[in-house]
């Protein structure tokens, strides 16, 4: 005879106050609706805990399914680690009613996460979560100044994919290369927090997402509660810049930490952010009168080297200014990076691809003619999407479209150094915007900086659309781990505030041509997941009667799948 959630729980507490862990869980775990089951394994937990089992006890709180309900067992478990539980003679404190313990047992805590976990190397987890520095194609000082580092498809049916995305693969490698490896956000988000609960930071296929290097789907999994972004993947490795990067394409891997960065921007500012590289007003001015100037007098032979000299030290640095993200971030290093190495391009400083061709180099100025004066160009990095793509229940999100693309503006300087936006390029300034947007591929594997903004851009939105969709609302998944500041930590390092200034100059027929630039990034996820653009996809099969269901045969500790 079944027997009602009140009789259950009774028997379970029996169970516990005699000591009988096994029987309680057998009870417990047979409870069908996780309101109920919840949290008598919650309370299993804190008994095991309180008996020396931390280990029992992580392993009974792994199958908890309110998120909420977790986290609160988990801090309560931890706060047993903390210093401030053992005595003054370093004798462990006595287990009181809020649920404090013993001494943390550390080998039995690696052990149990060793099996719950089931990481794929233990000899490359990372240390502390928090670092001084960013790797990358810039370096940033302590003083906040950054510079660059020298170094010697047709359509698919989504549900066809979808379905398919409930199976698991044969293999457990996470550094095999997959045409579509699925990444559960909602698991990882758990196991990062069992990890934390033992005092260790994400394992090195947490930190990079399973080797994902790019986004192509976003599943949802109601009944299973899964959140799953799916693409290419395989094995990573560092390269000289200190990205990590598939081994076989050189695309980098999907960052946790950026996700995290970019869900929070998602929920607070609506998956808006910028960046802006800004000459400084009076440098700007000093800079046009010595121009006027120094035009009243031709260069003489020799003089040319400490006349661009002049030009460059009277332009000083550039400031930047990030909003919308912690510039402390990686996610704040990306996009000023691929912001600054691409207005290196732009004015030859960096060599382009077939096809993009630096602004100056394109500038002509016809035999007898006058150059134009001193121009202040602005080009700026923006989101690129065709469109997202979902089926008619709205479970499944296709990616569509390159990403990212270059814009361009023409301001006009005046002499005292203020720059008019104009809302117009000319057509030099608007043929490098375009060539850079069309030909972004290619420098994305020529500069893995555009491929990273890319990934940036990929995930902010896939954030904003979760919080569009009220993905979170729909799945109970409060994401509290990742939302938190203070329980995931994300690696910061020194905020870049200024540059050097990108201005190049060149001769033609005896004219001298100098250009300066300004612009950023952009990018707001907003307009492309509005509801009213979102395009239903009608393309194949479509099931009316989907069964949602979440993946199948997954191992214990699993969180990806091929």
């Amino acid at each position: 005879m079944a027997q009602g959630p009140g009789e259950a729980e009774a028997r379970i507490r029996r169970h516990l106050q005699a000591g009988e862990f096994g029987p309680a869980l057998a009870l417990a775990e047979a409870i069908p609706q996780p309101v109920a089951r919840d949290p008598m394994l919650a309370a299993i937990a804190s008994a095991q805990a309180q008996a020396g089992a931390r280990g029992a006890a992580l392993t009974t709180l792994s199958s908890v399914q309110s998120d909420r309900l977790r986290t609160s067992a988990l801090d309560r478990l931890s706060s047993s680690y903390a210093p401030d539980s053992v005595g003054r003679e370093g004798a462990a404190a006595t287990v009181g009613a809020a649920g404090g313990g013993t001494m943390a047992d550390f080998d039995s805590l690696i052990d149990l996460i060793t099996s719950t976990i089931s990481p794929q190397s233990w000899d490359t987890v990372g240390g502390p979560g928090a670092i001084d520095s960013f790797p990358g194609g810039v370096y940033v000082d302590t003083r906040g100044l950054m510079r660059r580092a020298r170094l010697d498809g047709p359509a698919t049916d989504l549900n066809l994919l979808r379905d398919e995305a409930l199976s698991v693969g044969d293999s457990r490698d996470v550094r095999r290369t997959s045409v579509l490896r699925k990444v559960s956000l909602t698991r990882l988000e758990k196991y990062v927090q069992f990890r934390a609960a033992c005092g260790q930071p994400p394992a090195e296929e947490m930190k990079n997402l399973a080797g994902l290097h790019k986004i192509q789907y976003v599943f949802l999994y109601p009944a299973s509660r899964d959140i799953v972004i799916a693409g290419p993947a395989g094995a990573w490795a560092m390269d000289e810049e200190g990205r990590s990067r598939n081994v076989a394409s050189g695309e980098p891997a999907l960052q946790l930490d950026d996700f995290v960065v970019l869900l929070r921007n998602a929920r607070e500012q609506g998956g808006k952010f910028t960046c802006s590289i800004t000459p400084r007003r009076e440098n700007l001015a000093a800079t046009q009168a010595y121009l006027n100037e120094s035009a009243k007098t031709p260069l003489k032979p020799g003089q040319r080297e400490n006349w661009l000299a002049q030009i460059r030290n009277l332009m000083g640095k550039q400031d930047i200014m990030v909003e919308g993200l912690d510039p402390q971030t990686r996610v704040a290093r990306v996009i000023v990076e691929a912001d600054y190495r691409m207005k290196l391009v732009g004015m030859g400083l960096e060599d382009g691809v077939l096809g993009v061709t630096s602004y100056l180099d394109s500038v002509p100025v016809p035999e007898g003619g006058i150059p134009s004066p001193m121009s202040v160009l602005r080009w700026w990095f923006t989101m690129n999407y065709q469109a997202l793509r979902t089926t008619p229940n709205r479970d499944s999100f296709e990616l569509r479209g390159t990403g990212v693309q270059v814009l361009s503006e023409n301001e006009m300087l005046t002499q005292l150094g203020e720059r008019i936006q104009t809302g117009a390029a000319d057509e030099l300034n608007e043929q490098f915007a375009h060539r850079f947007t069309k030909h972004f591929a290619q420098l994305a594997a020529k500069y893995p900086i555009y491929a990273d903004l890319r990934n940036v851009f990929d995930l902010a939105l896939v954030a904003a659309l979760l919080v569009a969709e009220d993905v979170p609302n729909r799945l109970d998944w409060p994401a509290i781990h990742f939302a938190e500041a203070a329980r995931y930590r994300v690696a910061r390092g020194a905020a870049p505030s200024e540059v050097e200034t990108v201005i190049n100059h060149r001769v033609l027929g005896q004219k001298h041509i100098v250009a300066g630039i300004s612009g950023g990034v952009s990018a707001d996820a907003s307009p492309y997941v509005q509801k009213t653009a979102i395009v239903i996809d009608q393309y194949g099969a479509l099931q009316a009667g989907h069964t949602v269901s979440g993946p199948r045969d997954l191992p214990h500790g699993a969180w990806w799948w091929d």
